[in-house]
């Protein structure tokens, strides 16, 4: 299990690094954008190459995690949710030229964003609570969303959030890898045996965990 805890970090990190340069190429698309013009065309067609493959990987990314990760229902839900949100969000700027009723300058749309995002990072602290140098990743990766939101206020589209909140979590995926590398995380997966420690925290328990 704990091989496949790897996987779904890796997958992650490169699931979320797609959303980023799903970000970048929305970023030209809009800068560049003429109606039925074959840059567009292209532009469009990669972003949507970019956003399949990316959610793709995540799905999987969502899975292994699920499958391999000890309780933690808290993460495993949010963590999906956002991965949704994302996409959901995603496919509607590629095509708010087509649809009235999306306004990609909405505050609403952009807290809302940011309050998901923002959640299922704090989530992952289940990995392990009460790791401090583990904390300090977790509150970079919470600002760096929170700051994404207020690209809207700067006049920027809510794909904008997008790009900040998949760098957050590319960073937060990165930093899981490297304390791992390091063993300065230790997450402990099914199969493996209970550490009483990890679940210390009332904020962060799983009901289930009182019976272990």
């Amino acid at each position: 299990m704990q091989e496949k805890l790897d996987k779904g970090l890796f997958f992650g990190l490169i699931g979320n690094a797609l959303f980023v340069a799903f970000g970048i190429i929305c970023y030209i698309y809009y800068l560049t954008y003429k109606d039925e013009s074959f840059l567009s065309r292209t532009l469009e067609a990669v972003a949507y190459c970019t956003e399949f493959l990316g959610f793709g990987l995540l799905v999987y990314a969502d899975y292994l995690l699920s499958a391999s990760l000890r309780l933690r229902k808290l993460l495993k839900i949010s963590f999906t949710a956002y991965i949704v949100l994302e996409a959901l969000i995603m496919i509607l700027e590629l095509n708010s030229y087509k649809l009235d009723f999306y306004q990609p300058y909405s505050m609403a749309i952009a807290i809302i964003h940011a309050i998901v995002s923002g959640a299922a990072c704090f989530a992952f602290l289940q990995l392990d609570p009460d790791n401090t140098k583990f904390e300090i990743w977790i509150v970079i990766s919470i600002a760096m969303i929170f700051c994404g939101m207020l690209g809207v206020v700067l006049g920027i589209r809510v794909y904008f959030g997008v790009l900040i909140n998949a760098l957050s979590f590319t960073v937060l995926f990165g930093a899981i890898r490297f304390l791992r590398s390091k063993e300065d995380i230790e997450i402990d997966c099914n199969g493996d045996a209970a550490r009483v420690a990890e679940y210390t925290s009332s904020m962060f328990s799983d009901d289930d965990s009182i019976n272990q």
